[in-house]
């Protein structure tokens, strides 16, 4: 597996255009995956809609829709690119991750946009306009919430943070903390007894709209190894923003993916935040399975590439264009940018 290590400048000069002029041939969206589940013997119960309005019998009981993915694309009049660029988001976020940035700039979203993708933005199972689903009688559990201090510390942006009081960050830090409020505001409940049912939505996506380039963020990492393990002839590259989690190299076969290059993306701070050292370990270790399967396989630590300060959240960060353009150089490099 190679570490490579590039001048910020060298890449600069090969840099997308911070802005670029293209024609939206159709915004859309559309949900994916899912299947109907059917309840019954659950009691009824009167609820008053709206004030003023007369209490209304509700049945629970029926056919539901369940454990569907919501998907919102962007297609170009004349994309550069001949493959759509897929972005999946991390736990307890949605799509939002890679939308408005949250001190009000363009995120990579409009990055890639601009460079000359049509750019699939999804929300998966559980997540944003993708639903939930009652439980137990359809999730096995409850949703769980993250507190802002777990955001804070686990994201990287600071190494403490008081309720109600004080909040540290890291010296030299990338992440705008003046919007880290409006940044809270994205959270979203997640269930931890979901896995199987993303994957076969991230599956069925996969299915609809590739060939293309899979991009994923943190939780999003073993959905997208595994996607691209379930259809290495469909996914053409696959970039993994400090993915949290990856398959074991002793149950799958990275043989499968020796065509299909990979790239990892590690920010700064990992060594201040001691649960990074562990969340590393699996994606290192199949990251390395498949480059010694013959696969190529780069990781790029911003840090030993002259790029300093960047957190979990490097897609919101402040110098988060600088780290799009390596990323989109480095899809060039693998001739999938037209």
């Amino acid at each position: 597996m190679r570490r490579i290590a590039i001048a910020l400048a060298a890449t600069i000069v090969a840099a997308t255009p911070a802005a670029a002029e293209y024609l939206v041939k159709e915004v859309g969206s559309f949900h994916v995956g899912g299947h109907t589940e059917t309840l019954s013997g659950l009691p009824s119960k009167e609820i008053v809609f709206s004030p003023g309005a007369p209490p209304i019998k509700v049945d629970p009981n029926g056919e539901f829709e369940v454990e569907q993915m919501y998907v919102q694309f962007v297609k170009q009049a004349a994309p550069k690119s001949k493959l759509p660029l897929l972005l999946w988001h991390g736990g307890g976020l949605s799509g939002v991750t890679w939308e408005t940035k949250p001190d009000g700039k363009p995120g990579w979203q409009q990055f890639f946009l601009n460079a000359g993708f049509d750019v699939y933005v999804s929300d998966a199972v559980e997540r944003g306009r993708a639903s939930w689903a009652r439980y137990p009688e359809i999730f096995k559990s409850e949703p769980f919430f993250r507190p802002k201090k777990e955001a804070w510390e686990l994201f990287r942006i600071g190494p403490s943070y008081e309720v109600g009081g004080k909040r540290e960050a890291f010296e030299g830090e990338q992440f705008p903390i003046e919007a880290f409020d409006q940044f809270a505001k994205q959270g979203i409940p997640r269930w931890a007894t979901n896995d199987a049912a993303t994957q076969k939505a991230y599956d069925a996506l996969v299915q609809k709209v590739c060939p293309c380039i899979v991009l994923v963020h943190s939780q999003g990492g073993n959905f997208g190894f595994t996607a691209a393990l379930n259809a290495p002839d469909k996914v053409k590259a696959l970039i993994t923003i400090e993915p949290s989690g990856a398959p074991d190299p002793a149950k799958a076969d990275a043989a499968k993916l020796k065509g299909v290059p990979h790239l990892i993306v590690w920010g700064d701070f990992l060594d201040k935040v001691p649960v990074w050292s562990k969340l590393a370990v699996n994606p290192t270790k199949w990251g390395q399975a498949v480059a010694a399967a013959g696969g190529k396989v780069d990781t790029f630590e911003l840090p030993k590439m002259g790029i300093k300060g960047n957190t979990h959240m490097m897609m919101m960060d402040r110098n988060s264009d600088d780290v799009a353009r390596l990323v989109n150089d480095w899809i060039g490099k693998q001739g999938l940018s037209n």
